[in-house]
């Protein structure tokens, strides 16, 4: 599973990476600074223990040093390197069976990885640390090779993509759109313009979300989109949204949701998001969860019922 918690890896990728290396980690100038973009990032800093991380660290995340989490980065780059490793294995035993040339390849991930960034750790919320994953596509029936694709894609293109890839008609009812005209070495004229994803952080079995917030399990949710330009946070609830000008502001450090220089962007990005949620939005298991003790919430209860 890795490179996921926790982050520990063997030797010789334990030492691989010098920690002082690598770039600075995308936050505020100070934790409370950061806290203050959202009460949900407030939350998570407040929260995260660093030993759900780190085997034995009894600490809070957010009380980490620059260090710390340098430290952290580099053995979490070891254990990207030693996946890097495993997968050569996996391509050569692909090769060593003839079948390379007769095999499609999607290399991706679930999510990201904060690691830092915000003073924290993990995935969730609505930063691009944890929302920017990688997506490599190898078709070797098709054109493209070792060409990188600057578009916003989205989890849901990868189905679509592998059913094209078998021959086979992607079904109307599915959200994503195939990546097929991007290996063909060609650009859709029509590809979409923002990235979209929602996050749930409601908390069923326990209600701790719920007290928390002074909200019910249907309120804890929040929806992103975007653009090159902007990130735009609404969330239900009755909780405050948050923007981003990335252009201005790339490491995602003020929010500008109430910046009157920002309205009529606001509220351009909030139609779009209102029109995208309305194709997608489904409630149906929102309210439910799978616990060690079976399923609670309305699913468990309509079916007692």
């Amino acid at each position: 599973i890795r490179p996921h918690p926790p982050f520990v890896v063997p030797a010789p990728y334990n030492t691989m990476y010098d920690p002082a290396s690598g770039p600075g980690f995308a936050r505020a100038q100070g934790r409370d600074e950061d806290a203050a973009i959202h009460p949900l990032h407030a939350l998570a800093m407040s929260s995260q223990k660093a030993r759900n991380f780190v085997p034995s660290a009894d600490a809070k995340v957010s009380d980490l040093t620059e260090d710390d989490f340098r430290l952290i980065r580099s053995i979490y780059w070891g254990m990207i390197t030693e996946m890097d490793f495993q997968l050569g294995r996996i391509w050569q035993a692909i090769k060593d069976a003839g079948m390379w040339d007769n095999t499609v390849i999607v290399l991706t991930s679930d999510h990201a990885e904060m690691m830092g960034d915000h003073f924290i750790l993990g995935k969730g919320g609505f930063f691009d640390g944890s929302y920017h994953l990688p997506l490599v596509v190898r078709d070797p029936r098709q054109k493209a090779r070792g060409v990188k694709i600057n578009k916003f894609t989205e989890a849901v293109d990868i189905m679509p993509t592998l059913i094209e890839a078998m021959g086979m008609e992607v079904p109307a009812h599915l959200d994503g759109r195939a990546l097929t005209p991007f290996l063909a070495g060609e650009e859709p004229t029509d590809w979409r313009d923002a990235a979209h994803w929602e996050h749930d952080f409601r908390s069923v079995e326990s209600g701790k979300m719920e007290a928390h917030f002074g909200v019910d399990s249907r309120g804890l949710n929040l929806a992103v989109i975007r653009t090159e330009r902007y990130k735009y946070v609404h969330f239900g609830g009755g909780l405050p949204p948050v923007m981003f000008d990335l252009v201005n502001d790339p490491q995602e450090t003020r929010n500008v949701a109430d910046d009157p220089a920002y309205l009529s962007a606001r509220v351009e990005l909030a139609e779009k998001l209102l029109e995208w949620r309305a194709r997608h939005l489904d409630q149906s298991l929102a309210l439910s969860a799978l616990t060690d003790g079976g399923v609670a919430g309305t699913f468990a209860l309509a079916h007692r019922a």
